[in-house]
């Protein structure tokens, strides 16, 4: 396993992070036994499902047994809507309100990075960077940040942090990977994949902000269930959403590549797919959703791959 230290963080976070967004687990079923594979594997990061709550329990049933907290970097979101029993919640009522809950079910009393998720970039950005500040100093959080917001309006929240002589934002989460989203106004800023998203990219590192990639495989995509060549076959196996945003023609071509290299370097069109991700400049941390031990496994070999710069250059544009 590979881990980077980030500052502020306790401990070293694996780069490969387990994601919790499988639907088992947003079923709230008993996974202690993939849970427990992960960490042994040297997974020790956590991405909680911010859109689920039912996700959090399972997690933190699986700390409480093990007695692993003090091991485990623990991601959780919260703001992913502005409503809350049945009525509408300030920004700081709203911050605290998610937080509470996910401390409750994750029967833990510190979250070590806490993201805001889309829902919260449609609000004024003071509130928030306050609030979060304040519950940093009740130690209830430690790096904070933002799930799919533009860059642009995560640069908005700090220079508010700045102006004020508080805390900004350290970190961030987005769709990040080989194959390209047909751009879709719901997405917001979620992902910054792509030509088109490099400014974004180069922002974050400037300014030393952590990023941690989600949806490698493209929703399905790039998961080696059908080749490039098999466009109507795609069609039926991904779901609407998928097929509506990765269906183009430049996504089957850098398939085509992603197949071509996987043949050469005896892996899969995943591990490709995931080492693109891993081995770019801003080396993200992955966050991978695995159902299953042998998903898991395989995605733990995608950290063995090395991809050139020209290697990287060529899955993407097809040029060497």
């Amino acid at each position: 396993m590979e881990y980077k230290q980030i500052a502020d963080v306790r401990k070293p976070v694996s780069r490969i992070v387990f994601g919790t967004d499988a639907l088992a687990m947003m079923r709230g079923e008993n996974r202690s036994k993939l849970l427990d594979a992960a960490f042994a594997s040297g997974i020790n990061t956590f991405d909680l499902a911010g859109n689920c709550r039912a996700a959090e329990r399972p997690v933190g049933d699986w700390m409480a047994s093990g007695q692993n907290r003090e091991s485990v970097v623990i991601v959780a979101k919260g703001l992913h809507s502005m409503t809350g029993s049945g009525k509408q919640r300030a920004a700081w009522e709203a911050v605290r309100e998610d937080l509470e809950m996910s401390l409750r079910m994750l029967q833990t009393d510190f979250i070590d990075i806490y993201l805001l998720g889309g829902e919260a970039s449609k609000t004024s950005a003071g509130p928030l960077v306050e609030t979060l500040n304040e519950l940093k100093e009740e130690g209830k959080i430690g790096i904070f940040g933002a799930s799919s917001w533009r860059y642009d309006r995560v640069e908005k929240a700090n220079e508010y942090a700045y102006a004020h002589d508080l805390i900004g934002f350290t970190v961030s989460r987005h769709t990040y990977g080989l194959a390209e989203r047909t751009p879709d106004p719901k997405n917001g800023g979620a992902d910054i994949s792509g030509e088109k998203h490099k400014r974004a990219r180069r922002w974050y590192m400037e300014e030393g902000i952590e990023v941690f990639a989600c949806e490698s495989r493209a929703h399905g995509f790039l998961s080696g269930k059908f080749r490039a060549d098999e466009t109507k076959r795609a069609a039926r196996i991904l779901d609407d959403l998928a097929a509506r945003e990765y269906c183009r023609p430049q996504n089957f071509a850098r398939l085509r590549r992603a197949e071509a290299l996987a043949r050469a370097k005896r892996a899969t069109v995943p591990q490709i797919a995931l080492a693109f991700a891993l081995r770019q400049p801003l080396a993200p941390m992955a966050v991978c959703s695995a159902p299953v031990l042998k998903e898991l496994a395989s995605d733990i070999r995608a950290l063995e791959i090395t991809l050139a710069e020209e290697e990287i250059r060529w899955l993407e544009e097809g040029e060497m």
